[in-house]
């Protein structure tokens, strides 16, 4: 019986060519698309969720009030981990990982940057690391041993063995390759080349015991039947105890506690002291979108098959009368959307191949699909078979319920008139195209509303490099050749980039703050001289800092507009302002401007003289040569005080652009998806179009007989549709309006949500489906109708 299902379903699909292509293309485009999603939200989920022991692994992060509200966050104090385990006895194990640090490593005559990472010889006990080369055991407890990954081991030593070898770190240090481990999975948040003993750290001066210098992450494993509610009472006021010992100003209040560490990567947003959002709202958007596609295509497959329903009606008759019952005939129509399905699943496959690089550039990740694995195979048949069983069960229930005697003798009729399920599926169709158009009208609003921003600094033509090597010894030098090389018309000396807070804390305050304006958080910057004119901030009062020129300007500070209030300052320019532990002389006041998140509000920032520390040089080209004469030149001074490291640079407007990334690959995508929706629910719209036209050929004929004209009968068919899609639009507005106004929540500067987006997406969806239902509409009315007549 099963043989003959797939026998007459086969049969059925070659029969209707053009019906089976169209179902065919739907689902799988939401077969696609759906799966695509999948497959970035099985990465996200699956973050960090490998490791062994995760059930006892767990991050150690603060928790302080700042500015009337509980905050946490994963950075911490380095000296941290090494006294909790020392002073715990729950603690199994801990290591304190500080990435992103790019060193100059050298072999022979082979020069890279690396990416290493500080850890304690603990990591390889918490996490799992898989070693493929060297000694397993005792790893990094000598400080001058590195361990490489794979692929950098691949690049420095090629076919070499590189264990026991010697490399240079920025050509002063040597350290011997004790390890080579597997390259970190595309599941791991862990993003290093090599890693190295906080030892090393400790020798070049990487490391230091301030208890308020919250800066690298801190891990610990706990040993089994620890309670976790118990080890957060314990150590709940270490911190704190150790940060008030002979401290003179207020008395610290930071709380520490422990989190699961497999849930740092979905759940990171700290706001209100717990983590309880973050990735987590991103995974549930996209899940909901993905379901939506899916959705869709299963409406728009059920439009197809029920408006073939008068071709299928004579079927059901005469199979009905020679013996088969209901049950036969659904399993019949289920065996033909299950067959359409699996040919579905096919050709999605292809798409995703195909389209796979371009949505992991976009996504910014390496997601890949293994056909080689069985489970990879039985998750997509078995997603392919329940999407088509769902899809299929009410066109088998509606087709299957036919009665014989009507169908035979030619009366009958298929319901056209009131809210047929029909009519309802197209909406709802509908309303989820329309609610992903009106959220990207309102994303793209979003980005180009915190593009247009003004900044509070001249980007054009604005770069840095990044200080390393020998660059901080020969700054002088540097500096005064670039100035005299005409290449730069400015150049200065700062913390960060512009365009990024690497440093921020609360402490800074006037004679004119109360108690609780100790606990606002202050951005840190830092000049040696120029930055206003280099940086283009636009001076309100005073002036620049410039210590070449004022030595006392070590001790000196520019403010910012919304620093000016946090402080209470009436008369800034000479005011007094205690912080970082020395009364700073306020010399100046600059606009503000915007330091880290675009989305985010103008925050207090301090620039503070060179007391502070420096981490990049600042220049600005001049506008008055070529770009990459200016380039030429600005590397033959630094390759002639700094000749061991490459020469590189980063353009300020091309920083900026990049803060839109993750924003811009939200929008895009949704953007897709709601094209692809809008396309599916345009298939649907044919189909029903198309069933609409079928069920009214008689009435379509003798209108025209009567004097109807075309577009007459054109009309009559599309404002049924038309009722449909502004139905959609009613429903769909104000779902989309609550949902953008809850994201939007996430962005302190942001749009207001205006009345014509939603116009925007409902005329787009009109347009959209009458040029869909014009075309089938017109092609009814254009038909014979002597051919509809004849056997009147």
């Amino acid at each position: 019986m099963f043989t003959s299902y797939i026998k007459i379903a086969i049969r059925n699909l070659k029969k209707n060519k053009g019906f089976t292509t169209i179902n065919i293309i739907g689902l799988s485009l939401g077969m696609a698309g759906a799966l695509l999603i999948t497959l970035w939200l099985q990465n996200m989920l699956t973050m960090d969720r490998y490791h062994e022991k995760n059930d006892r692994l767990y991050t150690i992060s603060n928790r302080d009030g700042i500015q009337g509200s509980k905050h946490a966050w994963v950075y911490t104090p380095k000296i941290l981990g090494e006294e909790l385990g020392k002073t715990y006895a729950d603690i199994e194990s801990y290591s304190r990982y500080n990435g992103n640090n790019k060193f100059l490593t050298t072999y022979n005559d082979k020069k890279l940057k690396t990416d290493i990472a500080f850890v304690d010889s603990g990591f390889f006990h918490l996490f799992d690391v898989k070693i493929i080369a060297g000694q397993k055991t005792g790893l990094l407890t000598d400080p001058s041993s590195i361990v490489l990954t794979q692929k950098k081991a691949q690049d420095l030593f090629g076919n070499e063995n590189p264990i026991g070898k010697i490399i240079k770190i920025d050509s002063v240090d040597q350290a011997k390759v004790q390890a080579v481990i597997e390259d970190m999975p595309a599941n791991s948040s862990f993003d290093f080349e090599s890693l190295i003993s906080w030892d090393y750290a400790k020798s070049i001066d990487y490391y230091d015991e301030n208890w308020s210098n919250n800066s690298i992450q801190t891990y610990v494993l706990l040993k089994k039947g620890v309670d976790l509610s118990q080890f957060n009472a314990k150590i709940i006021d270490f911190s704190k105890n150790h940060i008030n010992i002979n401290n003179d100003y207020t008395p610290s209040t930071v709380e520490i506690f422990a989190s699961p560490y497999q849930d740092n990567y979905l759940y990171n947003n700290g706001e209100g002291g717990t983590y309880s959002s973050g990735r987590i709202d991103l995974v549930k958007l996209f899940a909901w979108i993905g379901s939506f596609i899916l959705l869709v295509a299963c409406i728009n497959f059920m439009n197809l098959s029920t408006a073939k329903s008068e071709r299928r009606a004579k079927e059901v008759g005469v199979r009905k009368v020679i013996g088969a019952n209901r049950k036969s005939l659904m399993l019949q129509f289920l065996m033909e959307s299950m067959l359409i399905s699996l040919l579905a699943l096919v050709l999605s496959l292809v798409i995703i191949v195909l389209v796979l690089p371009y949505f992991n550039e976009l996504v910014s990740k390496n997601l890949s699909i293994s056909f080689i694995t069985p489970t990879t195979w039985l998750f997509l048949i078995a997603f392919s078979l329940i999407t088509g069983l769902f899809a299929g069960t009410y066109p088998a229930f509606f087709l299957s319920a036919f009665k014989p005697i009507h169908t035979l003798k030619g009366k009958f009729k298929a319901k056209t008139g009131g809210i047929s399920i029909r009519s309802t599926l197209v909406v709802v169709q509908f309303t989820l195209a329309i609610i992903l158009i009106i959220a990207t009208v309102v994303v793209s609003r979003q980005i180009q509303h915190s593009k247009d921003r003004d900044r509070g600094y001249q980007e054009n033509g604005l770069l840095y490099t990044e200080i390393e090597g020998n660059i901080n010894k020969q700054y002088l030098n540097i500096r005064n050749e670039l100035l005299a090389s005409n290449a730069v018309v400015s150049v200065s000396k700062n913390m960060s980039p512009v365009t990024d807070r690497y440093s921020s804390g609360w402490g800074f305050t006037s004679s004119e703050s109360v108690e609780e304006d100790k606990k606002i958080n202050f951005n840190r910057f830092s000049t040696d001289a120029d930055a206003v004119k280099n940086l283009g901030f636009t001076l309100v009062a005073g002036r620049d800092i410039d210590v070449y020129k004022f030595p006392t300007d070590s001790s000196a500070i520019l403010i910012n507009e919304a620093a000016v209030q946090a402080l209470k300052l009436k008369n800034p320019i000479g005011s007094i302002v205690d912080g970082d532990g020395q009364k700073l002389t306020v010399v100046g006041v600059i606009k503000d401007f915007v330091m880290a998140s675009p989305f985010g509000k103008n925050e207090p920032t301090v620039i503070l003289g060179p007391a502070a520390w420096f981490n990049v040089i600042h220049y600005r080209l001049n506008p008055e040569r070529p770009i990459a004469d200016n380039l030429k030149t600005i590397e033959s001074i630094f390759k002639k005080y700094n000749p061991d490291y490459p020469f590189s640079y980063h353009f300020i407007d091309q920083v900026f652009a990049d803060k839109f990334k993750e924003a811009k690959a939200v929008g895009t995508i949704v953007m897709l998806f709601a094209g692809l929706t809008i396309f599916i629910s345009c298939l649907g719209l044919l189909a029903l179009i198309a069933y609409m036209a079928e069920t009214r050929m008689k009435e379509i004929a003798v209108r025209k007989v009567l004097g109807a004209s075309i577009p007459q009968i054109t009309r009559l068919l599309s404002m049924d549709f038309i009722k449909l899609v502004v139905l959609s639009i009613v429903i769909a507005s104000p779902i989309a309006w609550w949902a953008m106004t809850n994201w939007l929540k996430n962005y302190e500067y942001r749009i207001h949500i205006e009345w014509y987006y939603f116009v925007v997406a409902g005329l787009l969806a009109i347009v959209i489906s009458l040029a869909t239902i014009s075309f089938q509409s017109i092609k009814a009315a254009l038909a014979n109708p002597v051919d509809s007549l004849r056997d009147e």
